[in-house]
């Protein structure tokens, strides 16, 4: 085990420790209000509770060689098909999502483990010896095994899990070898075919399976003053308190737009526009240089992971990861609209920070194996 050790880049754990610390200090400033106590902080003790478990299921992951994965990567898959059901029939509905089981006090959304088996999948598949995606044919079983759980999560009114999927499904096909012409192709098609379907919803009255709140937040990112004091109103409060932050930001615990409870959901979704109220240009600018330089590191453990399997699966976690990030910041800079996407250590929530810990430790087990022991 020492050996294994000495390959490990100490860098990657450093900077996830540092962003969840960060986390934890911005998740208290944002729900101060409720309860100005550090010790008896609800959202903070679960913050940490779930921090404390994601660290234990890593340590846990680095024990177990990545390479067993493949053996029970059709298991688990599903496996996870069957718990994602379970959900559309027994699950607790969150502001308007059925994606969670309650277990006692706390409660679990079973789509943020499923960006992980979903990547494993992949890997497994992707990583076949005579596996190939450069034509259209061999897009269709790694396309399917994305579709299902994609599908079912949609289905629980989680559109943006479903689109983290997406961008995972894409980052490692990419990698595999897939035609680049074809596929950027294919994503700006899609992105076109959705602009005309909305303008045609719009203005021809065509259906469209969205619901009402999720429409107007794509309207809102395109003309933000539609409806300032309904679904533009997040995104308006979020650009004032990034805004207000100016260079230094007005310390932290200290932010207008937070402490006055003028932002919503500011421990969760918009968890950045604390970060730039209090800390300002500086402190957001910070975290982000944490963020690159933890996903860069990571690229370097693909780039030397000694076989495709354990390429795939840190290639299809950076993914999951840049996603999250870009998504994140720029619906709270009114860039992207909102879906509801947690910026990743950062915002409150169990699930997501346990989700995010055992993806730094599956980078962490296959940087530790990058090469073969010699007894």
């Amino acid at each position: 085990m020492n050996k294994l050790f000495k390959n490990l880049d100490y860098l990657i754990p450093v900077l996830t420790i540092a962003l969840v610390l960060c986390g934890l200090f911005l998740i208290f400033s944002a729900t101060k209000s409720h309860d100005t106590s550090l010790l008896n902080n609800t959202f903070l003790k679960k913050q940490v509770i779930a921090a404390l478990l994601g660290i234990v299921a890593v340590i846990i992951t680095l024990l177990v060689n990545y390479e067993v994965l493949r053996d029970y990567a059709e298991i688990v898959y599903i496996a996870d098909l069957l718990l994602l059901g379970i959900v559309l029939v027994i699950g607790q509905t969150v502001k308007g999502g059925q994606s969670w089981i309650s277990l006692g006090r706390f409660n679990f959304q079973p789509a943020e483990i499923t960006k992980l088996i979903v990547i494993i999948m992949l890997a497994h598949v992707l990583a076949k010896e005579k596996y190939k995606v450069k034509n259209i044919l061999g897009l269709i079983v790694p396309g399917l095994y994305v579709f299902i759980p994609f599908s079912l999560i949609l289905l629980q009114n989680d559109l943006g899990s479903s689109l983290v999927l997406i961008a995972i499904f894409i980052g490692m096909i990419y990698v595999a070898g897939a035609n680049a012409l074809f596929l950027f192709g294919s994503i700006f098609g899609v992105i076109a075919s959705v602009v005309t379907w909305v303008t045609a919803h719009i203005y021809l009255g065509v259906y469209i399976p969205l619901k009402d709140y999720q429409l107007n937040r794509l309207l809102v990112l395109v003309n933000p003053s539609r409806d300032p004091l309904g679904a533009g109103y997040n995104v308006r409060q979020s650009k004032i308190a990034i805004g207000s932050g100016g260079f230094f930001g007005k310390g932290l615990f200290t932010g207008s737009q937070n402490q006055l409870n003028f932002l919503p959901e500011k421990h969760t979704d918009f968890i950045f526009s604390v970060l730039g109220e209090e800390l300002g240009f500086i402190g957001a600018l910070i975290v982000l240089i944490l963020y690159f330089i933890l996903l860069w590191r990571a690229l370097v453990v693909a780039k030397e992971a000694k076989d495709k399997f354990g390429e795939y699966v840190v290639v299809g976690v950076i993914s999951m990861l840049s996603f999250h990030i870009f998504q994140n910041i720029g619906m709270a800079v009114g860039l992207m609209p909102v879906t509801g996407i947690p910026l990743p250590f950062l915002s409150y929530g169990g699930s997501s920070l346990i989700t995010n810990l055992l993806a730094i430790g599956l980078i962490m087990n296959i940087n530790m194996r990058k090469k073969k022991l010699m007894f």
